[in-house]
Order: structure tokens, then sequence, then C-alpha cells
């Protein structure tokens, strides 16, 4: 229950720390699902106990859920639909950062492409994760998939 009835307040309580957004961040943007592929994929260098931590709290809140394979499989954690919906405020939280922080170029990429993309290309992308996270069928839309679209202006401006 958050400590007041302010909707920004709610928010800051299940976001408010580094590392919930990055986890948020690595499983949408990075096709990262299981512990393991998210600590060694994690450009900020996440401490297990760390992650593990932010994994619980996330499915705590009803951000993820967690997908117990089996004896001796490894668990998968799946976006949920308000997880998904947060895709708009992590396009304009990067499009802040790029403009106001330090940022490298071929980081700075994708931001610019989500960004500019606006609300048709971030309800491509909440319609992709629906198809991998929920199992909903994305519509086909004929175009890339807005992951292909960030890896190949990626793979760009790295070159």
């Amino acid at each position: 229950m958050p400590r007041s009835g302010c909707a920004i307040n709610a928010a800051i309580e299940v976001l408010g720390d580094r590392w919930s957004v990055i986890v948020l961040r690595d499983l949408m943007f990075g096709e990262n699902r299981h512990f393991r592929t998210l600590q060694r994929a994690s450009m900020e260098g996440i401490a297990s106990n760390i992650l593990a931590a932010r994994l619980r709290d996330l499915v705590a809140a009803g951000l993820l859920t967690r997908e117990d394979a089996g004896s001796g499989k490894r668990a998968a954690y799946s976006l949920t639909e308000s997880a998904i919906q947060l895709v708009p405020v992590l396009a304009e939280l990067g499009w802040w950062g790029l403009n106001h922080q330090p940022t490298s170029e071929p980081l700075r990429i994708r931001a610019q492409v989500l960004y500019a993309g606006g609300r048709p290309l971030w309800e491509d992308f909440m319609n992709e994760l629906r198809e991998e996270h929920l199992g909903i069928p994305a519509p086909d839309t004929g175009r890339p998939t807005v992951r292909e679209q960030l890896e190949r202006a990626y793979a760009s401006a790295k070159a």
C-alpha cells in the first residue's frame, strides 16, 4: 500500500530504485528472461543479490510473472500487461536522459528511434511484447519489428 494516495508516489514506490527500471528495460529490450542472462547482459553490472531482490519485488508488484520450469530447469520471467504499458514512460525517460545527461552514441540511438517513432511505434512494440510475454498475437504490420528497427539503428551507430 502506498504511503499516500498520490499517483506519482504510488509509481515511485514500485519503480523508484535504479535497478527495478533497469531490470524492466532489460526484459523489454534485451530478450533476457532468465536470472543468469539478465545478470550477464547487465551493462551496469547488477549484483546477483540485488537482481534476485528486484525480480522478487517486481513479481510482488505485479509487473513480472515467474514461470517455474521444473526440476533442474531455469525459471523464466515475463512482463505483465502493467509492465508493458511502461513502454511510453521508458521512451520519455530515455528521451530526457539523452537530452540532459551524457550518453554514448551507440546507446543513445535506440532512445532516439523509440522517441521519434512516437505513439505508433510504442504501440507496435507493446503489441510485440504482448505476443512474446503474454502469448497474445501481434497484428501483422508488414514492417520490421521494433526490436529489429532498434537493433539496425544500434548496429549502424556502432559502425
